[in-house]
């Protein structure tokens, strides 16, 4: 029998339901407003949790800010794998590209708390990627490290012009032959059965 779930806090209604709103709507397109009025409170309520829409929008980025989870995988098949995973979520209906390039893109390079959190976010990413790499004696991990976030960010941005999942599939195959030119051993680098194209919005 499962345990029972643990009730939401309001704080939590009130996030999870701005998660939803901005990500898929975009930031500017929801006000305070219309999130209150979805989550059923007042916009007072929702002021005593958040003090203002900037706050908000900052624990949206926070939530989002989900940290890579520890693996026993191989240090090459983690870095491919990620490829894979970036598939899997292009495919899915409710993909809006990279939340925190989003952000920057919708309220300008001056919003310095938006950009500092999505410059936290894409620089773990690297770093994660740097780590895997100097686990495998790379040489040049900070350089191609770059390289293959370069590849994610550019994979995720052709999915939105083209809507088509296996742009990820085309980094990976990239991603394959920066491993194999450093002197990383991917052995047969098997593509994962292919996810369909995700239906028209």
């Amino acid at each position: 029998m499962a345990p029972p779930t643990t009730p939401q806090t309001m704080k939590e209604r009130i996030l999870e339901t701005a998660d939803k709103l901005f990500y898929l709507q975009g930031i500017r397109a929801i006000g305070v407003d219309t999130i209150a009025a979805e989550v059923g409170i007042s916009k007072r309520t929702l002021y005593n949790h958040f003090p203002s829409k900037d706050a908000l929008i900052a624990a949206y980025l926070e939530r989002r800010f989900v940290h890579a989870r520890p693996s026993d995988k191989p240090p090459a098949e983690q870095i491919l794998a990620t490829f894979d995973s970036l598939e899997r979520r292009f495919a899915a209906k409710d993909f809006r590209g990279c939340p925190f390039v989003n952000a920057v893109a919708e309220l300008g390079p001056t919003d310095r708390a938006v950009k500092k959190i999505a410059i936290a976010f894409k620089e773990s990413r690297r770093v994660w990627f740097r780590d895997r790499l100097n686990e495998l004696g790379v040489a040049e991990a900070e350089a191609l490290a770059t390289q293959l976030v370069l590849l994610v960010d550019g994979s995720i941005a052709q999915d939105l012009v083209r809507d088509d999942p296996t742009m990820a599939r085309a980094a990976k195959d990239a991603a394959t032959v920066l491993l194999r030119n450093a002197g990383v051993d991917v052995g047969g680098a098997a593509k994962p059965a292919a996810t369909g194209k995700r239906a028209p919005h």
